[in-house]
């Protein structure tokens, strides 16, 4: 019997400078409300797929913590965001799914940080809403 071919994904910043080859489904994809990520990304409400660490972290640039509990990577050319670890979900980089070109593929399932959302932002879905960062959830799902 043949073996399983991995899936393989593909992810580049604005620019083209910088891009990720990712082999191998994501453990997770969610939502983040947080003010931390709607800052890092620009948007209303970020959305991430998580990934192993594996090989992808050879592809990053030098990370900087601005906190301490978090690595974030962008490209260095444009600035956009490549992914982000949090220590507290240890083996994982989270990838914004606006960097992702098969990221219609890879529906988010759940929501984290859901009491710091945008009064006026409602995404209408049944996902599970977690007010804080949702990491029994989160780390549940890459399981």
């Amino acid at each position: 019997m043949p073996s399983e071919t991995l899936p393989e994904y593909t992810a580049r910043c604005y620019c083209g400078a910088s891009e990720l080859t990712i082999q191998g489904p994501p453990e997770t994809v969610a939502y983040c409300h947080c003010s931390d990520c709607r800052r890092w990304t620009g948007a209303p409400v970020a959305a991430f797929a998580a990934f192993s660490e594996g090989d992808l972290i050879a592809q990053m640039p030098r990370a900087y913590s601005p906190k301490g509990n978090v690595r974030r990577w962008a490209c260095e050319t444009c600035g956009s965001p490549l992914g982000a670890a949090f220590d507290y979900l240890p083996d994982q980089i989270y990838v914004p799914l606006g960097i992702i070109d098969q990221a219609d593929t890879l529906a988010p399932v759940l929501h984290s940080h859901h009491a710091e959302r945008l009064s006026w932002l409602h995404i209408a879905d049944d996902l599970p809403r977690s007010d804080g960062t949702a990491r029994a959830d989160l780390k549940a799902s890459s399981t």
